[in-house]
C-alpha cells in the first residue's frame, strides 16, 4: 500500500485533518470542533482518536503529520493560540509526538500553503518563489532554494506586516500602515470607501454600510464597471504591485503566486499588481517575473499544505538516515 501523511489544518473554530499521498491525492478527510476540547491536553487526545478511528480508510500507512495553524512556529513547534482556552503558547510538536514514533512538523498556515504549491500546485517547478494569501488579512511564505525562510525566531516573512505608510492606516497588530490594512478583503473595503468619501461618480457601491460590504460585491461592481470598484482595484494593485517588488530586491523569487479568496478576483486584481510590479522593479531583476494564481483546490489547500510540511519532514529524515 502507498504512504500517507496526516496534514492537519488547525483553525480556531474547527479542526480538518487528510490523509495525503505524495502525489497530493486525499485519501481521507474528518473535520471536527477545535473548541469542543475543554484544554490542550484533552484536544490533543481527541485529535489522536480521530487519527486512529480513520485508520482503515487511509488506505496506507501513516509515515509523518504536518501541521499548519495561524501562529504556529516551524523553529521551536508551538502554536500561539490566542483565540483557544490552551492558557497562551503550546508545543503542539512536543505533545503530539507523545503519541505517535514518526516525524511531527507544524508551521503557519501561510508558510505551510507555499509548500503545498510547491510540492502539489503552481510552484511544482520553482525553488525560488513568493506566496501571497490574500482573505481577511494577508499572510506570506517565503521560499529559497526550496526551503521556506524562517529565520532566527521562526518569524520571517511577515510581509502583511511590511510598511506602506508610517502614518497610515491603523492596524490589528497596534502600528500603522502596514500592508495588510491595504491588500486584504479589509484592505479593499476600507479603500472603497475612502473613494466614496473624495468621489463624486455615481456607484451601486454607495448603497452598502461598511458591515453590509463583501469583497466579492466589490468584485462584481467592478466587472460591471462601476468605477470607484475599479479604482479601488487598481489601487490595491497599485500598493501591492509596489511591495513585491521590494520583495523581489530581497530575494529575486522565479515567480510569485497569489492565493486566497481575494485572489480570486482575477484579473481585476492581478492585471494592476503584474502592472505596477514592474514599473516599481529595480532595472536589476527579471522585469517579466511570472504573476501566478495558486493551483491548489482552495477547499483542500490549508490539509494540502499541512500535508507537505509532514513529507518535506519524512523525506528529510529518510535523507538523513542514508
Amino acid at each position: 500500500m502507498e504512504n500517507v501523511v496526516i496534514g492537519v489544518d488547525l483553525g480556531g473554530t474547527t479542526t480538518t485533518l487528510g490523509a495525503v499521498t505524495r502525489s497530493g491525492e486525499i485519501r481521507w478527510r474528518q473535520t471536527f470542533d477545535t473548541r469542543s476540547a475543554a484544554d490542550f491536553p484533552a484536544y490533543i487526545r481527541q485529535l489522536s482518536r480521530e487519527i486512529e478511528a480513520g485508520r482503515d480508510q487511509m488506505g496506507g500507512e501513516v509515515v509523518g503529520i504536518g501541521v499548519g495553524a495561524p501562529a504556529g512556529n516551524n523553529r521551536y513547534g508551538t502554536v500561539q493560540a490566542a483565540n483557544l482556552n490552551w492558557g497562551g503558547r503550546v508545543n503542539f510538536v512536543e505533545a503530539l509526538s507523545q503519541h505517535y514514533d514518526i516525524p511531527v512538523s507544524l508551521d503557519n498556515d501561510a508558510n505551510a500553503t507555499a509548500l503545498g504549491e510547491m510540492l502539489f500546485g503552481a510552484a511544482r517547478s520553482f525553488r525560488h518563489f513568493v506566496l501571497i494569501t490574500l482573505g481577511t488579512g494577508l499572510g506570506s511564505g517565503i521560499v529559497v532554494n526550496g526551503e521556506v525562510v524562517s529565520g532566527s525566531d521562526g518569524l520571517a516573512g511577515e510581509m502583511g506586516h511590511i510598511c506602506v505608510d508610517i502614518d497610515g492606516r491603523d492596524c490589528a497588530c497596534g502600528r500603522k500602515g502596514c500592508l495588510e490594512t491595504y491588500v486584504s478583503a479589509n484592505g479593499l473595503k476600507r479603500t472603497v470607501f475612502h473613494f466614496l468619501s473624495q468621489r463624486t461618480a455615481p456607484s451601486v457601491l454607495r448603497e452598502y454600510s461598511y458591515n453590509a460590504l463583501t469583497a466579492r460585491q466589490i468584485s462584481e461592481a467592478a466587472t460591471a464597471g462601476d468605477p470607484v470598484a475599479l479604482e479601488a482595484f487598481d489601487y490595491t494593485g497599485r500598493v501591492l504591485g509596489l511591495k513585491l517588488a521590494d520583495a523581489v530586491a530581497h530575494t529575486s523569487p522565479e515567480a510569485i503566486i497569489l492565493f486566497g479568496g481575494l485572489a480570486g478576483a482575477g484579473q481585476l486584481l492581478m492585471e494592476p499588481t503584474a502592472r505596477y510590479l514592474k514599473q516599481y522593479m529595480l532595472f536589476l531583476y527579471n522585469p517579466d517575473i511570472p504573476l501566478l494564481p495558486s493551483a491548489l483546490p482552495h477547499s483542500d489547500a490549508a490539509v494540502l499544505g499541512a500535508a507537505a510540511l509532514a513529507w518535506q519532514k519524512v523525506e528529510k529524515t529518510a535523507h538523513s538516515l542514508t
